[in-house]
């Protein structure tokens, strides 16, 4: 059977399929540099509907970044944005959007199905987190036991003796430390601790903080390229820390854990970092 980057989460009768990344137009930025490909919407949009036709998902959420383009809206996503909700709404009716980075005006576009939610993230079942990651979640997702995030189009790379190279989607697991990124929060909250931050955060907020598991979904649209999460950028830092979480403290992505689209274990940043 085919392998999917997406995630298929079960709750007693509910079954939710998670997707992210689509960037519906992104062959717009392409042909202003003088490079004309057809538009792959179609495909994208056959590839959805295999995935629901395999999975059978009473709801669908995507976790951001539908479009591409980042504030205004081209011409194209006018068109095809729309077009693959309606044809999505024809097998799936209830269908969220968490909002990523380059949906600025998605509203717009969408069905009058479609559920749109903030960039700061939902919770699912009270213990499942899911957000784009561009931004900061919201605190109350803090004592979740699961965050899962987009945004980071992880790939992994290998290049042999030779110098060929391949390079292949992948799924990154890790861990979040609670208090560490409640640190960071309450910070970018300019909220001041009132003594230790569990104890704070339980007080002001309600919330038990918990080292949370970290997934990071692959982009679903393949035509994209990714950050390679086992390689450091020319100046020997990890290019892959972008987002407030992944920059802060909270993550060790050294020992994050690495896995193909088929679920094969790769092993660890750190591991293949030799690799690459």
């Amino acid at each position: 059977m085919e392998s999917y980057p997406a995630l298929l989460l079960e709750n007693a009768s509910e079954r939710i399929l998670v997707v992210a990344d689509l960037h519906i137009g992104w062959e717009v930025s392409l042909a202003q540099k003088g490079i004309h490909v057809p538009s792959q919407t179609p495909k994208l949009l056959e590839k959805m509907i295999q995935l629901i036709k395999t999975t059978a998902p009473t709801s669908i959420i995507f976790l951001g970044d539908i479009k591409h383009a980042v504030e205004k809206i081209e011409l194209e996503e006018w068109k095809d944005v729309p077009e693959f909700f309606e044809k999505i709404s024809e097998v799936v009716q209830d269908i969220q959007v968490v909002l990523g980075n380059h949906d600025g005006n998605l509203d717009a576009l969408t069905t009058p199905n479609v559920k749109i939610h903030s960039s700061s993230g939902v919770k699912l079942w009270n213990k499942v987190a899911l957000l784009h990651g561009h931004a900061w979640p919201k605190i109350d997702l803090l004592d979740c036991d699961t965050m899962v995030m987009a945004h980071l189009h992880p790939v992994v790379t290998f290049t042999d003796e030779l110098g060929f190279r391949m390079i292949r989607p992948a799924w990154v697991r890790t861990k979040v430390g609670g208090h560490k990124l409640a640190k960071a929060l309450l910070k970018h909250m300019k909220i001041k601790p009132d003594g230790r931050i569990q104890e704070s955060v339980k007080k002001r907020f309600g919330i038990d903080l918990t080292d949370q598991q970290c997934i990071v979904i692959p982009s679903f649209n393949d035509n994209l390229g990714g950050r390679s999460v086992n390689r450091r950028d020319s100046r020997g830092k990890m290019s892959t820390m972008i987002g407030p979480i992944l920059r802060s403290s909270a993550v060790n992505f050294e020992f994050a854990e690495l896995y193909l689209l088929d679920g094969t274990y790769l092993g660890t940043v750190k591991h293949l970092r030799s690799l690459s």
